[in-house]
């Protein structure tokens, strides 16, 4: 039977790559996501690839999606953790929504969705978690406070659970990817995305392809010594 592989935020940008590359791996795979009917049923039907709708901030949903999963599919065997936003601002005009929902989204999710598949992969002596962080996480960046102080607290947890299950057969690791190729990424004015590209060594963007297979990497039983790392996957801007 095929493995069963979780994808939060799964549609779109580099989760729909992730999504996509797991697919054709082999995987039975389950993007998840909250919004934009139209993107998940363009990836259901176009590729094969499953999809559950439901709010990963929040923990009853979570429970509820993950049970529903376990039901059709089985136990949970690969999650990434991917389901990210942005809402930008300087920290003296940043409004405690904007904090709020930026943690609870990026963040809080980790802790929902690991929590409620951790005990199936310790029963089993298997597991993958593989968390998306950011360049931001490890560099820091103005105008960031919320999604910066979320995407460092995933690397800390990525390593404390590394910890927790490194004796069960799970492992846990964190890819912080730069600045992708992704439809969010070109919406950035021509002016200011050449200035980021300059300031990239290799002089391009990534590629979702670049981040995707290297989520497979870290799912497959080849990776099964590397844990609590994170793969720095930026083109060598930044350089931990």
């Amino acid at each position: 039977m095929s493995k069963v592989a979780v994808v939060t935020g799964g549609i779109r940008g580099i989760g729909r790559g992730i999504s996509i590359q797991l697919k054709k791996a082999g995987y039975a795979v389950i993007a998840t996501y909250q919004s934009n009917d139209a993107f998940a049923k363009e990836l259901n039907t176009d590729f094969g690839v499953d999809i559950l709708k439901f709010d990963v901030s929040d923990f009853k949903s979570c429970e509820m999606a993950i049970n529903t999963i376990k039901d059709r599919y089985g136990p949970v065997q690969i999650l990434v953790n991917n389901a990210g936003i942005t809402k930008d601002s300087t920290l003296h005009k940043m409004s405690i929504e904007q904090w709020q929902d930026v943690i609870r989204t990026n963040l809080d999710s980790v802790f929902n969705m690991c929590r409620l598949v951790i005990e199936d992969m310790r029963s089993a002596n298997f597991g993958r978690i593989i968390n998306i962080s950011s360049v931001n996480a490890q560099k820091g960046q103005a105008g960031q406070t919320n999604y910066c102080a979320a995407k460092a607290g995933i690397l800390g947890f990525t390593k404390a659970l590394a910890l927790e299950t490194s004796g069960k057969g799970i492992t846990v690791n964190a890819i912080a990817p730069g600045y992708i190729d992704t439809d969010m990424v070109r919406a950035i004015p021509d002016v200011i995305l050449d200035k980021i590209i300059a300031l990239i060594p290799m002089q391009r963007l990534g590629t979702v392809d670049e981040v995707a297979k290297m989520v497979q990497y870290l799912a497959s039983d080849e990776a099964a010594y590397i844990t609590g790392s994170t793969i720095s996957l930026n083109g060598g801007q930044y350089m931990a």
